[in-house]
């Protein structure tokens, strides 16, 4: 393993993008290869996810393991204090007096969350300890990790050193996982190739291998390039149902009725009957094509082929109702119809109505049927009480949300990231900065790590309210966790426009610094990264300081677009400064050389790109918008306006 790390080191040093995580993910998956059934039970994967947290597969409560919560929480913080100085974080984990169990290393890196380079640097360490070698299960969680952060390479690195050193560690499920991870970036050959990779691992791909794969192109979009799979390799894996299945699903959810009903065909020639899954699917691809009529026909057709509607296929109907505030009526109707048949709702189905009350406004009725639905045993679950956080968040009702979060811990259904998530955006957006504060604390005591959206809620929202040196302390701090990628460049932008408009120069270069500085950071800075802080200083006048960040831009061999030179040669025309200008204008020529651009081009791009964003923004009606400077007020400003 000490091999591997210098490997993975190679590709953490590398931009990733994190995504999200789901436990519910790996559960379901393994369910359904035990009892060989269809992932496809809806027509949102979400909904699967909850359909088995009302059977109480995956616990809505929050779960305490006093075996090891002191040392996770313990490691978490030496991890965050230290993380970007090896040979510190090492010492420091060295001298904490844990015990390493294979039990502790998988809860420590399931605590890290999307900070996986955290979760990475203790893998590595718990890997050098005496006498201790890596389990399947922390190899796994490993691997996931890895793939989460999109270093695929980094987990082949990872698998091949297993081979070496522990080759029965290599299973199956974890090219399920590479495949599932490959199929969600798009990168269909990718996830292709796994199947021919595996026998050099000593595993053949077997039916339920090449089955999630198909599952994984259909849930993520590439439905067509499943199809032709599934025909080419027709003599290595016969199609089955669940394969069929998978594909109707896949067309069903993109709207193409026709290529769903030929897989129908397909299957009768096949010799496969449809079975409640596959009708649920088509049920499903009616509804949320508008088409309720054929939706209400298909019921009729499977009670006389012998297969009673259930829960999930009134669900379906429900869901899709409840998307018009018109036919929330209807929907109701057909919550009725479905008990009148003796066919209970379940957890998805309450919380679709909820949903749908939510979305237009109508929250008591959400509430009443969220005491119906606890009435009748169906216990509720995060996402249910989301429906209503996020209602009341659209009305700006701060204490009740709450109240809402106080209701949930009394009946033991403890706030989720997600929903601590909407209520500091909403307490930051009512410029209640202590209680997002407090929130936020609230959040960690009780044992949650803060995602990379909760950083930029709490960081937009100081930077809203004129709270700077919090703002910059947050930022900071997401960077060191890992968690800062070229998709959140907007709230780089608005923090270090903020900071130079607010006079605020020397915090604003140590946001800089500390994102440019490789060695505690682990974003690879890209033009527009380089864009948004030259524009900030040149706009409010430091010409000088923003041509000596676009002098390190370019030894970085990274070329400014266009309209950042005409800015930069603008302003320094004003300061009469022929000799950087000279200097950047011969490196931007050699640039343009090296590129085979032409240099007249491009200048005269720049100018053009220039003039174009100083005309006045029109709206709609051909009005002029206000000006920047009103658009733009400061921080200080704003909160000075909100006290008045």
């Amino acid at each position: 393993m000490r091999r591997f790390a210098t490997i993975v080191d190679l590709f953490l040093s590398k931009r990733y993008t994190l995504l999200q995580s789901s436990q519910a993910d790996s559960r379901i998956d393994l369910l359904c290869k035990r009892f060989h059934i269809s992932r496809v039970l809806s027509n949102d994967f979400v909904e699967s996810k909850e359909r088995i947290n009302g059977v109480g597969l995956v616990c809505s409560e929050k779960v305490q393991y006093d075996e090891f919560a002191g040392d996770v929480e313990k490691i978490y913080r030496i991890l965050r204090n230290y993380h970007s100085r090896v040979p510190k974080l090492e010492l420091a984990l060295n001298e904490s007096g844990i015990d390493i169990r294979h039990g502790l290393i998988v809860r420590v890196l399931s605590r890290c969350g999307d900070a996986g380079n955290l979760g990475y640097r203790f893998f590595v360490w718990a890997s050098k300890q005496p006498g201790y070698c890596h389990s399947y299960e922390v190899c796994k969680s490993m691997v996931k990790i890895l793939s989460k952060m999109r270093q695929f390479g980094a987990v082949w690195g990872l698998i091949d050193e297993m081979r070496k050193e522990n080759p029965e560690l290599i299973e199956s499920e974890l090219f399920v996982v590479l495949i599932r991870r490959f199929a969600s970036a798009n990168m269909v050959k990718k996830a292709v190739e796994v199947l021919d990779e595996m026998p050099k691992y000593g595993l053949e791909p077997d039916e339920y291998i090449f089955g999630s794969l198909l599952d994984a192109l259909c849930k993520n979009g590439s439905v067509k390039d499943a199809s032709k799979l599934l025909e080419d390799m027709r003599e290595r894996f016969p199609p089955n149902l669940r394969y069929f299945t998978s594909l109707l699903y896949g067309w069903c959810r993109e709207g193409k009725l026709m290529e769903a009903k030929n897989v129908l065909v397909q299957m009768k020639e096949a010799g496969l009957e449809p079975d409640i899954v596959v009708f649920t699917n088509l049920l499903s691809g009616y509804a949320h094509a508008g088409k309720m009529a054929d939706a209400y026909d298909l019921m009729k057709d499977m009670r006389k082929r012998g297969y009673e509607p259930n829960a999930n296929c009134y669900t379906v109907l429900i869901q899709a109702l409840c998307k018009m505030q018109k036919r929330m009526d209807e929907a109701m109707r057909v919550f009725v119809e479905m008990e009148r048949y003796g066919c209970e709702a379940d957890l998805v189905t309450y919380t679709a109505l909820i949903s749908g009350f939510c979305k237009w406004g109508m929250i008591d009725r959400g509430y009443s049927v969220l005491d119906d639905m606890r009435k009748k045993g169906v216990i509720p679950s995060q996402l249910t009480y989301m429906q209503i956080m996020v209602a009341h968040e659209k009305k700006e009702q701060f204490e009740e949300c709450l109240e809402l979060i106080e209701k949930m811990k009394r009946l033991g259904c403890h706030p989720d990231l997600l929903i601590y998530n909407v209520v500091i955006r909403l307490a930051c957006k009512l410029g209640e900065v202590k209680e997002a504060v407090r929130l936020w604390n609230e959040m960690e005591a009780n044992g949650l790590s803060p995602g990379v959206d909760t950083y930029v809620i709490m960081i937009n929202g100081f930077t809203s309210q004129g709270c700077l040196i919090e703002a910059c302390d947050h930022f900071k701090e997401m960077v060191s966790r890992g968690i800062f990628s070229a998709p959140h460049y907007g709230t780089l932008k608005s923090l270090l426009n903020t900071l130079v408009r607010d006079d605020k120069v020397e915090m604003a270069k140590d946001v800089w610094s500390c994102i440019s500085n490789k060695s505690s950071s682990s974003c690879e800075l890209n033009v527009s990264a380089w864009t948004i802080w030259i524009h900030a200083l040149s706009t409010k006048g430091h010409v000088k300081e923003a041509c000596s960040y676009c002098l390190d831009m370019m030894e970085m061999d990274l070329m400014p677009q266009p309209d950042t030179y005409a800015k930069l040669m603008k302003g320094l025309n004003k300061l009469y400064n022929r000799t950087i200008a000279a200097e950047i204008t011969e490196k931007v020529m050699k640039m343009s050389s090296e590129r085979e651009m032409s240099f007249k081009m491009y200048k005269r791009k720049g100018e053009e790109d220039l003039i174009e964003k100083a005309k006045p923004k029109r709206d709609k009606d051909g009005k002029k918008k206000g000006t920047a400077h009103h658009r733009h007020k400061s921080g200080s400003e704003r909160s000075r306006a909100k006290a008045l």
